[in-house]
């Protein structure tokens, strides 16, 4: 979320979309956002760049409900395959992961919004330190 707030402002665009969310339909603002902060063209790119220049052990994602639905966790975690592949990433989901041999992985959204793509994932909750 953060960062999706920052490229906006580095775009010198944040109070520009500001203006126009009471005065255009939420479908055109989604699609205008889903561009502007595209995860392949935008967001990987720039967090690729901060983990260039910090030394981190694990990559944490969060605000990933609070930048629904013009960024898709799934289209971010797809992404970042190349950019985070050596160290772990964490990602605060806001819903349940489930996973089954018939389907594969899902993130369900609020609990509500299924997702079926496939994620090399598992919840942190079943690991043992």
């Amino acid at each position: 979320y953060d960062l999706s707030i920052k490229l906006l402002k580095e775009r010198e665009i944040f109070e520009q979309i500001l203006e126009m969310e009471s005065k255009v339909a939420k479908e055109k603002l989604k699609e205008l956002l889903q561009g502007v902060l595209d995860p392949e063209s935008h967001l990987a790119p720039a967090i690729a760049k901060t983990l260039g220049d910090t030394d981190y052990d694990v990559l944490f994602l969060s605000g990933v409900g609070e930048v629904f639905p013009y960024i898709r966790s799934h289209n971010v975690l797809n992404n970042l395959q190349s950019t985070a592949k050596d160290k772990p990433t964490v990602i605060f989901f806001p819903g349940a992961y489930t996973h089954s041999l018939e389907s594969g992985a899902s993130l369900d959204l609020f609990g509500r919004l299924h997702d079926d793509k496939y994620y090399r994932a598992f919840n942190i909750y079943h690991c043992e330190v």
